[in-house]
């Protein structure tokens, strides 16, 4: 968010919707630290607040974002007769219907997840956080979740927000998975995101099947949240990322509880 124009981001994202017949989902948050000092500054941009990190013009751009999803009016018409323009102001197009439903923000900490509540976004929470308590990543980020649901206000927002978290998970099905997986890190890390933030990093996964069902069973944040996005090795190639998601839609999935999705991603969904 810190490098975007809420307006060409709203422009953008409705035609894609309109263009997907209403499939987009939408993922933002304010973005990964930067390398550089105000790094943001260098593109034109600037925080109200002067906020070092961009975290505050992140947020600022984003809720000016969904005012604009919301399709009212906010621009004067031109009235020359060039410009056939109806009656009234003028709302940002293409308007895609529903689609501010669809945004999601992804929250590193439990401030920022009940942040995201009070404004009305679905709630992404990925493989690391703010490492706020001792307990391990998973439980840790069950809490997050449950304290975003805390804050939802369903009267106000008048629909159930969705909820999802991201995990490394490689069922081992052949020699191949073996070679790259087997051996590698299975607990929570800690480390340092900047000066001011510790940050947790979440176990990867990779076992048997059934080794792998059992383990994640005992994954708090996975039972907790309405879907699970799988994170994948890209560098290993397109063809070796589509046994891995096979994999697990396979011989682990099914095993959880969870059904293919072939209408679109819907509560309970692996995407």
């Amino acid at each position: 968010m810190c490098y975007e124009n809420p307006f060409y981001f709203v422009e953008d994202a409705g035609a894609a919707d309109l263009i997907s017949d209403g499939r987009l989902q939408l993922g933002v948050s304010r973005g990964s630290p930067e390398q550089v000092i105000d790094g943001w500054r260098h593109f034109g941009y600037t925080s109200a607040d002067d906020d070092p990190s961009g975290a505050n013009a992140a947020r600022q751009k984003a809720e000016l974002i969904l005012q604009l999803l919301e399709g009212e009016g906010f621009a004067e018409p031109n009235p020359r007769p060039m410009f056939p323009n109806p009656p009234g102001l003028l709302r940002l197009e293409p308007h895609s219907e529903g689609l501010r439903e669809r945004m999601w923000w992804g929250a590193g900490s439990d401030a920022t997840a009940v942040w995201a509540a009070e404004h009305g976004m679905n709630l992404m929470s990925s493989t690391l956080k703010d490492h706020e308590s001792n307990e391990p990543f998973h439980v840790q980020q069950a809490k997050q979740l449950r304290a975003f649901r805390d804050a939802w206000d369903s009267d106000r927002w008048g629909f159930e927000p969705r909820t999802s978290v991201s995990r490394s998970i490689f069922a081992i099905t052949n020699d191949t998975d073996r070679r790259y997986f087997v051996g590698g890190d299975t607990d929570d890390q800690i480390g340092k995101i900047d000066a001011n933030t510790t940050a947790i990093f979440g176990r990867s996964y990779a076992d048997e099947p059934e080794a792998l069902i059992e383990q994640l069973r005992h994954d708090e944040a996975i039972a907790e949240a309405d879907t699970l996005l799988l994170t994948v090795p890209n560098q290993l190639g397109v063809a070796f990322c589509v046994h891995i998601l096979e994999s697990f839609a396979k011989y682990v999935a099914p095993e959880l509880g969870w059904k293919p999705n072939t209408a679109g991603p819907v509560v309970g969904d692996v995407i």
